[in-house]
């Protein structure tokens, strides 16, 4: 990984996490990456409210992620979970009718601190994760990128069909309009 550290999202890792959260106005309109866990209905969707459930979450051991660091910054992240600790995935529905295995884990966000884009840092961030996951016993990991059917694509939150498949998952089927399944297992 060169210069960069991995470390997973704890509460002695929150306030790094919470600096690249807030240089970014909570990511993506002020989510804090709790989107994905937790259903719409069930919460709030303010900035500050959104905060403190990930703050909550994290102090709780409920939510998790790979946090990659230049030094005693962090400037990328990849949440991952089981499906219980992340059931609010787009195009659920379909996801649910089409259903062939329960993934053990999701990887369901991938962010990038504006100012360190373009070098890499979704795949150091992806493998950071695949390694946390690994360190926790392993099991099927699916994840939910764009399929950008060979082109090149921007993405924010997700990554891309290619990024998964060098990371060594397997094309499994489409999910709504540009995204897919994607599934590996890691040992």
């Amino acid at each position: 990984m060169g210069e960069y550290a991995l470390r997973p999202l704890e509460a002695g890792t929150w306030d790094g996490f919470a600096g690249l959260a807030e240089r970014h106005n909570g990511v993506f309109g002020g989510c804090w990456c709790t989107w994905f866990q937790t259903l719409s209905a069930e919460k709030e969707r303010t900035c500050e409210a959104n905060r403190s459930l990930k703050r909550r979450l994290v102090d709780e051991g409920r939510a998790h992620a790979a946090l990659v660091f230049d030094q005693d910054e962090v400037v990328a992240w990849c949440e991952y979970g089981s499906p219980e600790e992340l059931p609010n995935i787009y195009h659920r529905k379909q996801y649910e009718d089409e259903l062939d295995v329960v993934p053990d884990y999701r990887i369901t966000c991938i962010f990038v601190d504006k100012r360190y884009r373009r070098r890499g840092l979704s795949a150091v961030a992806l493998r950071g994760t695949l390694d946390l996951i690994a360190a926790a016993g392993g099991g099927i990991v699916e994840g939910y990128p764009h399929d950008a059917d060979g082109k090149k694509k921007s993405v924010l939150y997700n990554g891309t069909r290619t990024l998964f498949e060098r990371a060594g998952f397997e094309f499994v089927r489409s999910k709504g309009m540009g995204n897919c399944v994607m599934r590996r297992t890691v040992s």
